[in-house]
């Protein structure tokens, strides 16, 4: 009965507000736990979070990348791929007072239809490269799809296993978006700043076939294209024009089985390259095979690029070629600059709406409509 009493007597305290039956006399000895404190609604972490850094000055972002900084160098390149005014002019001030700093590296662009290995062949390509104490390798990258999906290469990053975390080798995807024209500058831009960071080595890489090889083989001393045997009639797998634009075509997969296929493809390479006409440095482009994922005949791929390099040195050839790609981005970014600056013309904006409509409309033809829109931008 003491017991359905007590009880009752904890319902009537508990059946008024604000009592607490646990501190009556007849529960002495009773222990009660504190509740858990709620947290605060707003993060308490959040004031403390670090204010974002302000942007280096000129002279900061200079003098860091001369001494190799590699955080200078990465916030460098951010600012040339950066489409805010104020830092690409931030960043043409840097490229100019890195100049002086710069071209003493050897550039080479690789391509390759897409499965060709291109990924894996840099990342063994760049660990031969980087036994030399005195070698930095940057590999940099050009994505011809970056104007359709405005998608990076950034996932290429993560097959050069080996490379991506070496000391000594910095990697650096394509800007996210842009035209393919607009990609190949800034990546030209880059190279400039990679040489004034002490890098002797240049890999561009491009995504696959088509476009972006003329655009690389345009800033790069040595052009390597990486092909397959197996895969059908070989020589149907690649443009012609990419492969007049070879100083090397090497044979990926020269493993197992798939050897005598490759040594086979090698010959046919080969057997090409004889009817295509002479280069303009005077070097026969030679055809080997290798194997990137089992590390084979790495080292003979780098000898022919050695020789190669030995070759257009003796001649003369490789500061003409350095000088006339100068004057080829001279007016590239002119003829960038100047289309930039006719379609962000507000009167052009304009016209051009009104001049398409007529156009879709069948009132007008496209000539007399682009006339229209010229003259009204040059004030005729």
């Amino acid at each position: 009965m003491s017991h359905d009493k007590n009880h009752s007597s904890l319902k009537q305290h508990a059946a008024c507000p604000g009592n607490h039956p646990e501190n009556d006399s007849q529960y002495t000895g009773l222990t009660v736990n504190a509740g858990v404190s709620q947290p605060p609604q707003v993060n308490p972490y959040l004031k403390t979070r670090p204010k974002r850094k302000p942007l280096p000055s000129v002279s900061e972002l200079v003098e860091g990348i001369i001494k190799g900084d590699m955080t200078m160098l990465a916030r460098a390149v951010t600012l040339v791929e950066s489409v805010n005014p104020s830092h690409y002019a931030l960043a043409q001030e840097v490229i100019e007072k890195c100049l002086p700093h710069s071209g003493n590296s050897r550039r080479i662009g690789i391509t390759g239809v897409p499965g060709a290995g291109k990924s894996t062949s840099i990342d063994v390509f760049g660990l031969h490269v980087l036994q030399d104490p005195e070698a930095r390798l940057a590999v940099l990258a050009i994505d011809p799809s970056s104007e359709r999906t405005k998608g990076s290469i950034l996932g290429d990053k993560t097959r050069m296993e080996k490379l991506s975390v070496h000391p000594k080798a910095f990697i650096r995807p394509s800007p996210s978006a842009g035209s393919l024209g607009g990609v190949a500058r800034k990546t030209r831009e880059t190279i400039v700043l990679c040489e004034a960071a002490g890098f002797n080595n240049i890999f561009v890489e491009t995504v696959g076939v088509g476009q972006s090889e003329t655009a690389v083989h345009s800033m790069v001393d040595f052009f390597l294209l990486i092909q397959l045997a197996g895969t059908g009639d070989e020589l149907q797998g690649i443009k012609r024009g990419i492969m007049e634009m070879a100083d090397g075509i090497v044979i990926n997969k020269a493993d197992g089985d798939n050897k005598d296929r490759a040594l086979l493809a090698k010959a046919q390479f080969a057997n090409a390259l004889h009817l295509f006409p002479p280069t303009a440095s005077g070097w026969k482009p030679e055809v080997l095979t290798y194997s990137g994922y089992y590390g084979i005949d790495i080292d003979k791929v780098w000898d022919m690029i050695d020789r190669y390099f030995k070759f257009v040195h003796d001649n003369g050839y490789f500061i003409e070629r350095r000088t006339q790609q100068a004057r080829y981005w001279m007016y590239e970014t002119i003829d960038e600059q100047l289309r930039s600056h006719f379609y962000q013309n507000p009167r052009v904006e304009a016209e051009l709406a009104i001049n398409e409509n007529m156009v879709l409309q069948n009132r007008l033809s496209s000539f007399i409509a682009a006339r229209r829109v010229l003259d009204l931008y040059f004030n005729k």
